[in-house]
C-alpha cells in the first residue's frame, strides 16, 4: 500500500467538494451509466449526464423553496436513484443532506428534524408523509415537504418530486463552486444503541480526503467505472460513502436495491466488481451455501476439499508469494467446484469485496477468501468518515488491516484505538461536550473500542470498551468475539453473550431462518417455523453441538456453557438489532429478562 502522509492528503484535495467531485466525473464520463433501478424483469438506467440534468433541476426547485447555502434538507426514501439525485442537489445549493433510517417513529423523527434545524424534508410515499406530518406542527423550522410518490388525495402544501423537477437545470459548473470543504457534506446520526443519537458532523473536506485515501488504498486495481449493488440504508456511513461518495468519484455503476434483504439475489444479475457487506450477509451467504451443499454428503465433501486448496492459494496471495507448482495444480483442479459456486452467488467478477460495521468470523471471512473472492475486513466509524484501517488484498486473517493512507493509528495506554487525520469528523451537532469526550486537544479521536496492533501494524479489535463483560470471578469477556464465533456456526443467525457479574457466560441464541428449515426436513423433521424448530429436541441438541465447537477456540473462563434458543428471528432494525444488524443490548436484555434468569437457575 501506498505511503501517504495526512498532509499530502490534505494538499491533494484542497479546495474538492461532493459537488466538484461530481462535475468533474460527469464531465470525464457523460455516457457512463450511473444509476440503475430493477424494472419488472429489465433494468432503467440513467447516465452520468443525465444524473447530472436531473440534480440541476432538482436544486432548481429547490431553490424556489428558498433553499439556500447553509440550510438543511432531511431525506426519507429507501436505497434508490432518487436518494442520489436528491442528495447531489442539495449538495449543489451548498445545503447539507441528511438521510435518516425509514424506520424512524414519529417521535424519532422529531427529535432529528428538530436536531438538525432541517428546513425541508423529502420524502418518498405516503407512509412517510404520515409520519412527518404528524410532528410537523412541533417542528417549526420545517418550511416545506416535498413526496416522491405523493397520494391522491395529498395535503395542501407538500410539492412533488415531479413538480421541482419541472423547471429549468441550472448551470452544473455555476452550482458546483458553491459548497466550499469546511461546508457539512452531511450529518450521520448514530444508531443510538445508548441514548439518544448523535449527530456526527462530516464536511465536504473529510469527504474529499476519504476518498482520495480509498483511490490510494486501492491503487493496485482499477475500479474506476466499477459495478455494485447499493442495498443498505443511506443513514449508514458505509453505504453512503461505497456507493455514493465514491459512486460520485470514480463513475460507478450502481444498481439500487430497495429491500435490503434481496441483495443476494441481485448478485447474479449484476456481478458486482465491487461488493460491502455487513457480517450478516456474509453470513447468511456461507449458511446458504453451506445447507445447499449438505444436503449431499459427496458434494460437501468436494467442496470442502477444494476449499482447503482455495484457502492455500489465498494465504499465498495474501502473503505475496508465488504458489508453489504443486499448489498451482491442485488448485487449477479445485477452481472447477469454487469457480462454480461464485458464479452462482454472482461473485465471480468481485475485484474487491469488503465486510464491515462489526466482526465477522474467521471461519466465515476463510471460507469466501477459499473460495477465490478477495475479501477483506474494514475498519472505522462515522466519526472516521467509516475509515480507520484496511488492506483489501494483503489480509491477515483476525485483523481489520494497517492503517488507511494517511491516517494515524495508535493504541492509548488503556489499548483504546485512536486516530488522527482528515477523516476524522467535525464534531456532534449541537453537542460540545460529547464532542470534547470524543476529540481530545491533540486532534486524537477516542473510538471506544480495545484493540491490539501486532509487530506490523495489524489491528485486531478486542470489543467495545464499554461492552466489555466483567464476570463474577472478575474475568474480562469480550462479548463481540464469542457471538461472531456462535454465529459462524450453520443454524445459528443470532447470538447475544450474557455473563456481566455472573458465574459463567451463557447466551440468548436465534436460529437462522433460512439454515434451520432446511436443516430439520434433511434429518426427518416436520416443523418448519423457528416457533416450532426451536422447541424440537434434535434441534437443540444440534444447537448444543454447534456451540460446543464453536466454543474450542476459547478457555474455560471465556466459553459460553448454556443458551437459550429463542423462538423468533431478530430482524434488523428491531428491539433487538439496529438497522444494520448491530446488537441492542440493552433492549435485549430487557425483553428477554426471564429468559436470561432461566438459564443461570439450578
Amino acid at each position: 500500500m501506498p505511503h501517504w502522509t495526512n498532509a499530502q492528503i490534505d494538499a491533494a484535495t484542497a479546495g474538492q467538494t461532493v459537488a466538484t467531485l461530481f462535475r468533474d466525473t460527469v464531465r470525464a464520463l457523460p455516457d457512463q451509466v450511473a444509476l440503475r433501478v430493477k424494472v419488472g424483469d429489465g433494468w432503467d438506467e440513467m447516465t452520468y449526464a443525465e444524473y447530472a440534468d436531473r440534480a440541476c433541476r432538482l436544486a432548481g426547485g429547490l431553490a424556489t423553496l428558498g433553499v439556500t447555502r447553509g440550510d438543511r434538507v432531511v431525506l426519507m426514501m429507501r436505497n434508490r436513484p432518487e436518494f442520489h439525485i436528491a442528495d447531489i442537489a442539495v449538495v449543489l445549493l451548498g445545503a447539507t443532506p441528511i438521510s435518516i433510517y425509514n424506520s424512524s417513529s414519529e417521535e424519532q423523527i422529531q427529535y432529528l428534524v428538530g436536531h438538525c434545524g432541517a428546513t425541508v424534508a423529502i420524502v418518498e410515499d405516503e407512509t412517510f408523509l404520515g409520519r412527518v406530518l404528524a410532528v410537523r406542527p412541533d417542528l417549526p423550522h420545517l418550511r416545506e415537504l416535498v413526496v416522491l410518490e405523493p397520494p391522491a388525495d395529498g395535503p395542501p402544501g407538500v410539492h412533488t418530486w415531479a413538480e421541482l423537477l419541472a423547471g429549468d437545470a441550472g448551470d452544473l459548473d455555476d452550482l458546483a463552486v458553491t459548497a466550499q470543504p469546511s461546508d457539512l457534506a452531511t450529518v450521520i446520526y448514530t444508531s443510538g444503541t445508548t441514548g439518544p443519537p448523535k449527530g456526527v458532523m462530516i464536511d465536504h473536506a473529510n469527504v474529499a480526503w476519504a476518498v482520495k485515501c480509498l483511490r490510494e488504498t486501492l491503487s493496485d486495481v482499477d475500479v474506476e467505472g466499477a459495478r455494485l449493488v447499493s442495498y443498505l440504508p443511506m443513514a449508514h456511513i458505509a453505504e453512503r460513502n461505497v456507493s455514493h461518495y465514491l459512486g460520485v468519484a470514480f463513475g460507478y455503476e450502481v444498481s439500487t436495491c430497495a429491500e435490503p434483504g434481496k441483495v443476494a439475489q441481485y448478485l447474479p444479475d449484476v456481478r458486482p466488481e465491487v461488493f460491502f457487506a455487513v457480517p450478516r450477509v456474509w453470513e447468511k451467504i456461507h449458511a446458504g451455501v453451506m445447507a445447499m451443499a449438505g444436503t449431499d454428503p459427496e458434494r460437501m465433501a468436494q467442496l470442502e476439499a477444494a476449499l482447503a486448496v482455495g484457502l492455500q492459494a489465498a494465504d499465498c496471495r495474501a502473503r505475496g508469494e508465488e504458489l508453489p507448482e504443486a499448489l498451482v495444480e491442485a488448485y487449477a483442479r479445485a477452481d472447477g467446484a469454487l469457480g462454480a459456486v461464485r458464479e452462482a452467488l454472482g461473485l465471480d467478477q468481485c475485484i474487491a469485496a469488503i465486510s464491515g460495521a462489526a466482526p465477522l468470523a474467521v471461519e466465515i471471512f476463510d471460507f469466501f477468501r477459499a473460495l477465490g473472492i478477495p475479501l477483506s475486513e474494514v475498519y472505522g466509524m462515522s466519526e472516521t468518515c467509516g475509515l480507520m484501517t484496511w488492506d483489501p488484498f494483503a489480509v491477515r486473517a483476525g485483523t481489520v488491516g494497517r492503517a488507511v493512507p494517511g491516517a494515524e493509528v495508535e493504541l492509548a495506554e488503556d489499548g483504546e484505538v485512536i486516530t488522527r487525520g482528515g477523516h476524522v469528523f467535525r464534531g456532534y451537532l449541537n453537542d460540545p461536550e460529547k464532542t470534547a469526550e470524543a476529540l481530545d486537544a491533540d486532534g486524537w479521536l477516542h473510538s471506544g473500542d480495545i484493540g491490539v496492533l501486532d509487530a506490523e501494524g495489524y489491528l485486531k479489535i478486542v470489543d467495545r470498551k464499554k461492552e466489555l463483560i466483567i464476570t463474577a470471578g472478575g474475568k474480562n469477556v469480550s462479548p463481540a468475539n464469542l457471538e461472531s464465533a456462535l454465529k459462524a456456526q450453520p443454524l445459528i443467525g443470532q447470538a447475544c453473550v450474557i455473563g456481566d457479574q455472573r458465574p459463567f457466560m451463557s447466551a440468548l441464541v436465534v436460529l437462522d431462518g433460512e439454515v434451520a428449515p432446511v436443516w430439520a426436513k434433511a434429518h426427518g423433521i416436520d416443523a418448519t417455523t423457528l416457533v416450532d424448530l426451536a422447541d424440537e429436541p434434535e434441534v437443540q441438541a444440534e444447537v448444543d453441538r454447534e456451540v460446543a465447537e464453536a466454543m474450542h477456540a476459547f478457555n474455560h473462563a471465556e466459553a459460553v456453557k448454556k443458551v437459550s434458543v429463542l423462538h423468533e428471528e431478530w430482524m434488523p432494525d428491531s428491539e433487538e438489532l439496529t438497522p444494520t444488524s448491530k446488537l441492542k443490548r440493552r433492549g435485549i436484555h430487557a425483553k428477554y429478562a426471564n429468559e436470561i434468569e432461566s438459564l443461570y437457575r439450578g
